[in-house]
């Protein structure tokens, strides 16, 4: 279920903003947490990569959402941010296994 909502955000990320020709928008932790509250953001998943942790963070009402990365040196960045955020929960089944 949450791995689900891990792989949609992931595919999200890389397919919102081309992070190749953006550099990363990084502050510190408590400054981008203060940001994320002001747009009465609240965490709806978080998950590793590596030494880094992932999250996505969502306002009510689907207004907005945002995907982070935290960096092992306390350093949090922007990886995309959006609109009409929806939590979806399948059970998708992972190829070659019977459902």
């Amino acid at each position: 279920m949450l791995r689900s909502c891990l792989v949609s955000a992931a595919l999200l990320a890389a397919s919102t903003l081309p992070l190749s020709a953006q550099p990363l928008q990084c502050a510190s932790r408590s400054k981008v947490l203060d940001m994320l509250s002001a747009d009465a953001q609240t965490r709806h998943a978080i998950g590793l990569a590596g030494q880094a942790v992932m999250e996505v963070f969502a306002g009510p009402n689907s207004a907005q959402w945002t995907i982070t990365v935290t960096l092992p040196d306390g350093r949090m960045c922007l990886l995309a941010r959006g609109t009409a955020f929806e939590s979806v929960f399948e059970n998708v089944p992972i190829q070659g296994v019977p459902s």
